[in-house]
């Protein structure tokens, strides 16, 4: 493992591989050296204890899968900006539709005014969803998108005069986002949200369903408290955040039948998984199932603004049809809809039509296997999986994720290790020289420090 110990006046005592090819590594700026994140003035930034957090590097220029630093360091970017970039950088379509908009506008209200791009996004995405998911709400963000299921849902069964069911079931392991209710729904022991448990709404807590075991428990669970469960939430293939963690298609097949028997919807959180990450289009497509409400946000717009999609079916959509104001659904971010956004998503969607982003995921996961593989044979891994453009290796623990973000930047590239694992999920657009330099840098450093 690597520790504290391998950082030297402010950079790295680079490991021998690395010096050989000190063509291709940066330097971590001794002007950071001695501060902390807290030093940066004014920031405050997203997960991250500011007071023993090293001082952030700085990001000037981006393209394809490259980022550029203030001291002219160019890093290789393996996360491709938290999941979302999944066209590369500054992909001139993209660019092109985002300029034009904003010639014609840039923004309008979304109360009782509705404007093309947003109404072109909406067919897009009901045409390339499975089954009657129909009815889009646009939000601004992933979490937000969330939020917005959930009070579908519960609303749904309001609505149709079920009474009882206001509760949520999600599972161990998942995530989907930092609002107050969706920490509501996170896994409460994984840490992040757990100082606000006396302040939660309680739901209900389950194994996701891998097994017979597991999947008799959730039965039994749902016998018991299935009539208080107005949405089971899951994110499709790939728990993300709760660390990368895998599950098959069969998963999402009893779950929707648990959801179909029990008179419960199912919510799919694609907000990850969605716009082929995971080898398809949608991760629900791999079970060939159809959801009653999925999430959708990060690579939406090929990581350019900041845009969410809430997807319902036409019978969830219905729910909400009457004479009665009080059964509409009640909520309206101020930029919903957001006509540069909206134009944006839609340039995107015309790359997937246009170029083979499906055909690269496939190269790239079969690149990720191989180059990974090494992994396995380094003292503190447990385990190497791939999934779609999704590579992780899984190690014993981590003890400083921040010194592991450091030796990444000296080798050139941008990898941020969290939990206990080192992972990568590039732009579809990625080289394959690129990629190997992502691969061998986390060979390198982990036999290293290991």
């Amino acid at each position: 493992m690597i520790s504290a110990d391998s950082i030297m006046d402010g950079g790295m005592d680079l490991p021998r591989t690395m010096r050989e090819n000190a063509g291709m590594s940066c330097t971590v700026s001794s002007a950071g050296a001695n501060r902390s994140a807290a030093d940066l003035p004014h920031l405050w930034l997203p997960y991250t204890q500011m007071q023993t957090a090293p001082f952030p590097v700085e990001a000037v220029r981006t393209s394809g899968s490259r980022i550029t630093l203030a001291d002219g360091c160019e890093l290789v970017d393996g996360v491709a900006a938290w999941w979302t970039a999944c066209h590369g950088y500054s992909h001139p379509h993209i660019q092109q539709a985002l300029i034009q908009q904003a010639s014609v506008m840039p923004h309008v209200m979304f109360g009782g005014m509705v404007h093309e791009p947003a109404r072109r996004l909406a067919a897009r995405l009901a045409a390339l969803l499975p089954g009657d998911l129909e009815r889009t709400f646009f939000t601004d963000s992933g979490s937000v998108a969330m939020e917005v299921a959930v009070k579908m849902a519960v609303q749904y069964h309001i609505n149709r005069g079920t009474e009882g069911r206001t509760k949520i079931l999600s599972f161990r392991g998942g995530y989907h986002g930092d609002t107050l209710g969706m920490m509501s729904i996170c896994d409460p022991e994984e840490g992040m949200h757990s100082l606000f448990a006396g302040v939660l709404p309680k739901q209900v807590l389950a194994d996701l369903p891998v097994d017979n075991a597991s999947m008799a428990r959730l039965e039994a669970l749902l016998e018991k408290e299935g009539h208080t469960v107005a949405a089971i939430v899951t994110e499709p293939l790939v728990q993300g955040a709760g660390g990368m963690l895998f599950h098959s298609p069969e998963v999402l097949r009893r779950l929707r039948d648990l959801c179909d028997r029990h008179g419960i919807l199912l919510i799919l959180d694609e907000i990850f998984t969605g716009f082929g990450r995971t080898g398809t289009m949608f991760a629900c497509q791999q079970a060939d199932i159809v959801p009653d409400i999925v999430a959708l946000s990060k690579a939406l717009t090929g990581g350019t603004m900041a845009l969410a999609a809430t997807v319902a079916r036409k019978s969830v959509f219905e729910a909400f049809l009457s004479t009665d104001g009080g059964k509409a659904l009640m909520h309206g971010p101020t930029f919903m809809a957001n006509p540069l956004a909206c134009a944006v998503a839609n340039a995107s969607l015309d790359l997937f039509e246009q170029e083979p982003r499906l055909e690269q995921v496939a190269r790239i996961s079969e690149q990720l296997r191989r180059e990974l593989e090494p992994c396995r044979t380094i003292p503190g891994v447990r385990d190497v999986r791939v999934l779609g453009a999704i590579g992780v290796v899984e190690l014993e623990k981590i003890e400083n994720p921040d010194v592991l973000r450091r030796a990444f930047v000296t080798h050139g590239t941008w990898i941020r290790p969290f939990r206990n694992i080192v992972y990568l999920t590039p732009a579809f657009t990625i080289t394959p020289e690129d990629l190997s330099r992502l691969t061998s840098s986390i060979v390198t450093v982990l036999q290293d420090n290991a």
